[in-house]
């Protein structure tokens, strides 16, 4: 191994050993200042209680006019939809079946009056 490679190699390792240290030290500081501070709020909270938060207040959001359009489309289909599961689909077939049956009698009827009678 050449002086060169020699030298790139240890900077490279000593570089990469520095930042890996530097990166371990600075992370176990943030979860011990996380530690702390959880705890001081914990030990502060037993001294003295923290108020009760108001209640959320209601937050009106305007909206646009293809939101708005969607929102009355939707609501729209929405009843359309309801009223079509809301119909007794068995009596409508029964009362299509009936006005059927009616419709093929009376031209059954009128078939029959209207065909010759050979006996007169």
């Amino acid at each position: 191994m050449g002086f060169t490679t020699g030298f790139l190699g240890g900077i490279t390792l000593t570089s990469l050993v520095l930042s890996i240290s530097l990166s371990l030290h600075s992370r176990n500081r943030l979860a011990q200042s996380l530690l702390l501070k959880q705890q001081s709020l914990v030990l502060t909270s037993i001294v003295e209680p923290q108020p009760l938060a108001p209640p959320p207040t209601a937050r009106i959001a305007r909206t646009g006019l293809v939101e708005t359009a969607k929102d009355k489309w939707n609501a729209e289909l929405e009843s359309n939809v309801r009223k079509v599961m809301a119909v007794d689909w068995a009596g409508v077939w029964n009362g299509v079946e009936e006005r059927v049956g009616r419709m093929w009698g009376q031209g059954l009827q009128k078939s029959r009056e209207e065909l010759p009678n050979p006996g007169k």
